[in-house]
């Protein structure tokens, strides 16, 4: 069963995440669409906990890379308002990111994965530094480049979030949740938005189901078994190495359902969302930068937004990813959304919009573990939206 609203014209959407809820296991979701500055769809279901207990309509679920959209709206908002320029150097708002050589990156590299520094395994020893908001700002500005900024790009799967959230500090002059509540939470009445989780949000949001939240040590494959999959992996183009650096740093496992974890603030992983804070966010950008008569972003800043930055091979995930800045393509089997853009996440979940049909769609859960950018649940649930919009039109 589905709580919520459905309009009739989305009601195979909304049938596409009752289908997706385990039905003999724990587990839960929540989709949130709008259209034309509506909200269609609004729905939740299965359970947040292994305990049985149901997902409810203020469920907030911890959302991994979908975070990065987030805080890359909110740069945009502080860019918008005057507080910096793309290619200005990070430097210049944030001298210590000046070592290593990395005086002339500049926030538009930063955003479209082009800062190369994504390798978390040279910056930090125990997954435990992560929430340790100063200490990882401290080791992203002391890193240094796996490549010439500008010339590549390779996704920074973890380290996004203190290099995004330390621009946004170092540009809006004040914390990261200030900044949030400020410029996006507040003006936008979003309800269930947070990186860092407060006390009085801990009740009731979901933990993830898988493992336990539990994150596995990774150990390095040995012997004639890490030769094999070498092999196997160069013939795609995926280089070993880079994938570990970014994505599999570490060791020891790590906590993602702890307390500490979820009031932590990792930018790039541990957003505390529910679907319609998400679904709602990214409608104002299918609208142009307003909605409901209260103007976030210049029309023109949207458009920017969207623009793609790069096209060839990305240098962790060995896709085309499209870099917008700050966003992804939004991957779809069949459904023709080239102009459309956001963030997926591991685990399943993801948000996008597309301004072309002025539609936005977002899904979170916890019950999935998938690629580092989402899994099939989100593409099927993007072409369920997408095709109703063009059936409507």
């Amino acid at each position: 069963m589905l709580d919520g609203y459905v309009h009739p014209d989305f009601a195979g959407t909304a049938g596409r995440l009752l289908g997706q809820l385990p039905r003999r296991a724990p587990g839960g979701a929540a989709l949130c669409v709008y259209f034309e500055g509506r909200c269609v769809v609004d729905v939740w279901g299965g359970t947040r906990d292994r305990e049985g207990n149901p997902w409810l309509r203020e469920t907030t679920a911890p959302s991994f890379s979908t975070t990065k959209g987030v805080v890359s709206t909110l740069i945009h908002r502080l860019v918008d308002e005057g507080c910096a320029r793309y290619d200005e150097p990070i430097a210049q708002h944030w001298p210590a990111f000046a070592a290593q050589g990395k005086e002339s990156i500049t926030i538009r590299q930063a955003l479209c994965h082009e800062a190369g520094l994504y390798r978390m395994s040279e910056m930090v020893q125990h997954p435990s530094e992560m929430l340790d908001w100063q200490h990882m700002l401290d080791r992203v500005a002391a890193a240094r480049p796996a490549h010439v900024p500008g010339r590549a790009h390779g996704y920074h799967a973890i380290t996004y979030g203190w290099l995004a959230g330390g621009i946004a500090e170092a540009i809006g002059g004040t914390d990261l949740d200030t900044l949030l509540e400020t410029r996006l939470r507040e003006p936008l009445g979003l309800e269930g938005l947070y990186i860092g989780l407060p006390d009085a949000a801990l009740h009731g949001r979901a933990r993830l189901i898988h493992n336990d939240g539990v994150s596995d040590a990774v150990a390095p494959p040995t012997g004639e078994f890490r030769l094999a999959l070498e092999r196997v992996l160069r013939l795609v183009g995926v280089d070993l190495a880079e994938l570990r650096a970014g994505l599999m740093p570490f060791t020891e496992p790590f906590d993602w359902n702890a307390e500490a974890t979820v009031q932590a603030r990792i930018p790039a992983a541990n957003g505390q969302f529910t679907a319609r804070s998400l679904a709602r966010l990214y409608a104002m950008l299918a609208e142009g930068g307003s909605l409901d008569g209260v103007r976030v972003l210049s029309s023109e800043r949207v458009r920017a937004m969207g623009e793609v930055q790069n096209r060839s091979r990305d240098r962790v995930l060995s896709l085309p990813m499209h870099w917008r800045l700050g966003y992804h393509r939004v991957f779809s089997f069949g459904a023709h959304a080239p102009e459309a853009f956001g963030h997926f996440g591991y685990g399943g979940s993801g948000a996008f919009c597309d301004p072309t049909r002025r539609l936005s769609v977002a899904l979170t859960l916890n019950s999935g573990v998938g690629t580092p950018v989402g899994d099939l649940r989100i593409i099927r649930i993007a072409n369920d939206a997408i095709r109703a919009v063009d059936r409507l039109r």
